[in-house]
């Protein structure tokens, strides 16, 4: 079974320009960028991450499910929210955190390029 890792990077890798960004300030911990704006943070094993939803998903989400918060550093308000994944995540859960992180993405991504995965979720 693949890592929790290896899963974010292959859902990244589906979106285009999408690239990933180890920050040395960070202790090496990854970021997922597209031109230059992040649109998830992760630790160094994929088990938390931060993304970005729009603010009524966000507070939906925070909500409804116990492994959702805002995020800190006053992003929350924003609709950041962090995730915590367990290791042993089963199938439904990467499908609805790929939603999630493709949701982020086109959040975050130019106009031209978040439109091209919104219309392959369409």
């Amino acid at each position: 079974m693949p890592s929790n890792m290896e899963r974010l990077e292959q859902i990244a890798a589906e979106l285009p320009e999408a690239e990933r960004v180890d920050i040395e300030e960070w202790g090496g911990h990854p970021t997922f960028r597209v031109r230059g704006k992040n649109f998830v943070f992760s630790d160094l094993d994929a088990t938390g991450i931060s993304l970005k939803l729009s603010k009524d998903e966000a507070a939906a989400v925070v909500a409804t499910d116990s492994a959702v918060t805002p995020a800190s550093y006053g992003l929350g308000r924003h609709g950041w929210v962090g995730i915590s994944i367990d290791v042993s995540a089963d199938a439904q859960r990467w499908v609805q955190l790929r939603e999630w992180i493709r949701t982020s993405y086109t959040l975050v991504a130019p106009r031209k390029l978040a439109r091209i995965v919104e219309e392959q979720d369409a």
